[in-house]
C-alpha cells in the first residue's frame, strides 16, 4: 500500500508564506513526477506545480514567481513553498505522485488526503 501524507496547511494573511510537505511511503519502487493540485469551493481541481524525478518543474501561470516546488528523492518527499499568498490561493491542496510499486506493476497516480490553505485579506 502507498500513502501520501501532506502537512503544512493553515491560515495566513495575504502576503504571507506557507510551506507544504508531502511524504510518500509504503511499497514504492520508483516515483516519477510529483505534484501539487488545488481545489477551491465550486471549482475544478487544477495543477499548481509539478516536478519530475530529474528536477524539471512546471507551474500554473497564476503561481509563477510566487511558489516553488522541490523534492527530496531520498525521502520520497515533495515540498511547495508558497510566498506572497493571495486570497485567491485559498483551496484544499492535494499532493500527487506518479509511481510504480514493483517491477510488474504499471505506473499509477496516487493522491494525498488534502490540506486546507486559507488566505485572509
Amino acid at each position: 500500500q502507498v500513502q501520501l501524507v501532506e502537512s503544512g496547511g493553515g491560515l495566513v494573511q495575504a502576503g504571507g508564506s506557507l510551506r507544504l510537505s508531502c511524504a510518500a511511503s509504503g511499497s514504492i519502487l520508483v516515483i516519477n513526477t510529483m505534484g501539487w493540485y488545488r481545489q477551491a469551493p465550486g471549482k475544478q481541481r487544477e495543477l499548481v506545480a509539478s516536478i519530475t524525478s530529474g528536477g524539471s518543474t512546471n507551474y500554473a501561470d497564476s503561481v509563477k514567481g510566487r511558489f516553488t516546488i522541490s523534492r527530496d528523492n531520498a525521502k520520497n518527499t515533495v515540498y511547495l513553498q508558497m510566498n506572497s499568498l493571495k486570497p485567491e490561493d485559498t483551496a484544499v491542496y492535494y499532493c500527487s505522485a506518479n509511481l510504480r510499486t514493483n517491477w510488474f506493476a504499471n505506473l499509477g497516480d496516487y493522491w494525498g488526503q488534502g490540506t486546507q490553505v486559507t488566505v485572509s485579506s
